[in-house]
């Protein structure tokens, strides 16, 4: 499944990460400030977490979609499950988009498709994490119907050794979408 869109005036290729996309993911990774990758469980800079990824994608665990202009990675999603634990209604939505392409509509497509296709997946709560600063990032959350759920304090450390604290947002999929019935507006999913 290939599918583009226009972000701003810039068409962008949308496909699911596979080994091919490797190198392209790694570069795209090496180039975000270590800041933007603070909500993630692991550091995607390694060469061996992406490794990791990848056989998780391959396990079943994680569906991710990436974007591209021209040849390089541009954002990537992540939907994150655990259809073996006591969560598996649950999956976190990640979000990763390049300075070059924030504010061009990329974020809010990539997130878009990655809820619907949670969903298809059978999950029932969303989750998405990030730092409580990243406001362009929970704004794009919020406005798709997530809500905060909880606050941790100093619960990552940066490379330069500050900690911060991580903020979780949630959306119950059956309510928000009780809601948007109720008050006649599409469902975005």
């Amino acid at each position: 499944m290939t599918d583009t869109i226009d972000c701003g005036g810039v068409e962008v290729r949308l496909a699911p990460f596979d080994p091919a996309c490797r190198s392209a993911v790694e570069a795209f990774a090496a180039d975000l400030a270590p800041h933007d990758l603070l909500f993630l469980s692991r550091n995607i800079q390694h060469p061996k977490v992406v490794e990791a990824w990848l056989h998780s994608i391959a396990d079943g665990e994680i569906e991710s979609l990436i974007a591209f202009d021209g040849d390089a990675v541009v954002g990537t999603t992540a939907i994150v499950r655990d259809p073996h634990s006591w969560s598996a209604h649950v999956a976190d939505i990640r979000l990763l988009i390049a300075a070059s392409m924030r504010g061009k509509g990329l974020g809010r497509a990539l997130l878009e498709r990655a809820i619907r296709r949670a969903v298809e997946l059978g999950a029932t709560k969303l989750t998405a994490r990030m730092t409580p600063d990243q406001r362009g990032a929970i704004t794009l959350f919020e406005e798709a119907g997530f809500r905060g759920e909880a606050l941790l304090r100093d619960h990552v450390r940066g490379p330069d050794g500050r900690l911060h604290d991580l903020a979780i947002l949630s959306l119950d999929v059956a309510r928000h979408a009780g809601q948007h019935a109720m008050t006649g507006v599409d469902n975005a999913f």
